[in-house]
């Protein structure tokens, strides 16, 4: 299920996100104590996190809270606008400051290790698409620190959007795959390693020159490098450190290529 961000109200749901102070409206009664934006985010985030996206309701909401729905919309107008604040209040949870006294690859090495770690609480999150940004402070936190952090790699504009971009989907990728093979078994109903066993067997079966036929993908295989498995296990995230490795040995390749001063080093 893909849901598109920012589709409430673009004046409110804005002055949400930036806590702006809105004028009185006439005939609705203040809040009452006890609740407030913050407790229905975090409420929100609770609900999403332990039954998902497709669970979130203002009514479910409301029953987390001891509350009626209708008394949550004095706080946020309506679901669209709560799901803007509760992926602003994710996205708060990563770091703004890294250590780059190693250098730009070790901080942008931990940003993304903390974007991973990050989305995989949330999984809900990676259903939200990027095509619209919701323009909350938290996100464009986000975005601000890894420009900060790859200031070092010294970029032309055209090839810093190319790597923020590039960084991002990557994170979000890894973080998606991971996230559905966690969740898999239980939506299926068939454990990981029946699944890969009868199909493996019928495979071979089916095509028993299959080491003729695909033999880059064999040697691969055999040498422990096919990422198959469970992706939350130590080989996967190792596969994900490597592959950042050839994401970052390219931003330093480009950057040597095109970037002034001493190129793409740390």
């Amino acid at each position: 299920m893909t849901v598109f961000a920012g589709q409430g109200d673009a004046h409110r749901s804005m002055a949400l996100l930036w806590r702006a102070p809105e004028a009185p409206r006439a005939g609705r009664s203040g809040p009452k104590p006890g609740l407030s934006v913050d407790a229905v985010v975090t409420a929100g985030i609770a609900v999403a996190d332990a039954d998902g996206m497709a669970a979130l309701s203002m009514r479910a909401v409301g029953e987390h809270l001891g509350r009626t729905a209708m008394a949550l919309y004095t706080y946020v107008p309506g679901k669209a606008e709560l799901l803007d604040l509760m992926h602003d209040r994710v996205l708060a949870e990563l770091p703004t400051a890294y250590d780059l006294t190693r250098g730009w690859r070790p901080a942008v090495t931990d940003w993304a290790d903390d974007a991973l770690s990050c989305h995989l609480r949330h999984p809900w999150v990676l259903e939200i698409s990027q095509a619209r940004p919701i323009l909350g402070p938290a996100e464009l936190g986000v975005t601000e620190t890894l420009l900060r952090l790859l200031q070092g790699a010294r970029l032309d504009p055209a090839r810093l959007r190319g790597a923020v971009a590039a960084l991002w989907q990557f994170v979000r990728g890894t973080a998606r795959t991971t996230a559905e093979a966690r969740t898999a078994a239980t939506a299926t109903g068939v454990p990981d390693e029946e699944w890969w066993h009868a199909r493996a067997a019928r495979l071979g079966e089916l095509a028993p020159d299959f080491a003729e036929r695909f033999p880059l993908l064999t040697a691969l295989e055999r040498a422990g490098a096919d990422g198959s498995g469970d992706p939350s296990s130590d080989r996967s995230r190792e596969a994900f450190r490597t592959g950042l490795a050839v994401l970052l040995d390219g931003i330093a390749a480009t950057a040597g290529r095109g970037g002034p001063g001493e190129g793409g080093g740390s």
